[in-house]
């Protein structure tokens, strides 16, 4: 528990090394690493999408060095079952006694930082298995339920350009998901520094920063972070603005299929507040909101034809929203 001040300092003054150790390895990428690092300490789970080779599952394993987080990575492939991620159920007998039992043995989901690596080349029935580990922070197997790890953050990836063998994932896992984050090709500086420093024999060591109860203390602290009542409305507004029937949008009336629910809100207000501890502060501003709108919003407001025949994105929805909608 969170109860001086000194534990507040203390926690604080561990963020800035955190990315020092991050950065060792993975070069620029600076935005998408306040993300992640904002889902982690919001409490939510993050789907990181880019072509390959762009470091995704480097960032992923980079930061489970970082936090000290017992990792696992999975391989979502299209013979993937549900049991190899939740696990199974084993028949063990006691040799003294000759009793038999079965006993549950956890799959590789029982990690506090979890890789689901390309995680849309499964089919739904395995991409399903992750909802109530997401949701609930437990899986049930036989009728019984077995807690998960605390913290617990559950990285996804997947491909976008690929689409043969692939099955997009669910609206409703996607919702799951607080942060939907895109992921761009380096600059031309920033790609330079990766061929130096991948092609040669240094190899960067990276230091544990955070423990497991670190990064509860830091999840609890975000709670904690201040939001004023007008911002509070701006968001509500913000997310009702995405519904086509109630919106006074007009990209929303002319383009919008489906809005973003109250959930939506709720991942906003978090992720302005962890962003706003990130950067030392204990008061969420508009800036805050603004800069995380598109990861919060892209996966939860869906377009009709029109706009697909236009080539318009759920980004150039919020982008529009944010012009529209009053502070």
């Amino acid at each position: 528990m969170i109860s001086t001040e000194q534990d507040v300092t203390r926690l604080l003054a561990k963020l800035p090394p955190l990315r020092q150790e991050i950065a060792k390895v993975i070069v620029g990428q600076e935005a998408v690493l306040d993300e992640v690092l904002v889902a982690l300490l919001a409490g939510g789970h993050a789907l990181l999408e880019g072509v390959p080779g762009l470091a995704k599952t480097l960032l992923v394993r980079t930061l489970a060095q970082a936090t000290d987080l017992p990792f696992r990575r999975i391989q979502f492939t299209p013979d993937l079952m549900p049991t190899d991620i939740l696990g199974t159920e084993i028949l063990e007998e006691d040799h003294g006694t000759g009793h038999r039992s079965f006993k549950f043995n956890e799959g590789p989901i029982f990690a506090s930082l979890v890789l689901a690596d390309e995680i849309n080349r499964t089919p739904p029935k395995t991409q399903a298995a992750l909802l109530e580990a997401m949701q609930e922070g437990h899986v049930t197997y036989a009728g019984q339920e077995h807690a998960l790890p605390k913290p617990f953050f559950l990285l996804a990836t997947q491909n976008p350009i690929e689409q043969s063998g692939t099955y997009p994932l669910p609206e409703a896992q996607l919702d799951r998901f607080l942060l939907y984050i895109r992921i761009g090709y380096p600059t031309e500086q920033e790609e330079l520094a990766v061929l130096s420093g991948t092609t040669g024999t240094a190899r960067p060591e990276v230091r544990p920063v955070l423990a497991g109860e670190d990064v509860r203390q830091l999840q609890q602290l975000v709670r904690q972070v201040s939001l004023s009542p007008e911002l509070l409305g701006f968001v509500n507004r913000l997310v009702r603005a995405t519904r086509p029937a109630t919106s006074e949008v007009k990209f929303i009336k002319d383009y919008g299929r489906w809005g973003a629910g109250p959930r939506a809100g709720q991942a906003l207000i978090l992720c302005a507040k962890a962003r706003a501890l990130l950067q030392g502060r204990f008061a969420a501003t508009l800036d805050d909101i603004r800069a995380l709108a598109p990861a919060v919003l892209r996966h939860r407001v869906l377009l009709n034809f029109n706009a697909e025949a236009e080539n318009l994105t759920a980004d150039d929805a919020v982008r529009e929203l944010l012009k529209a909608v009053a502070v």
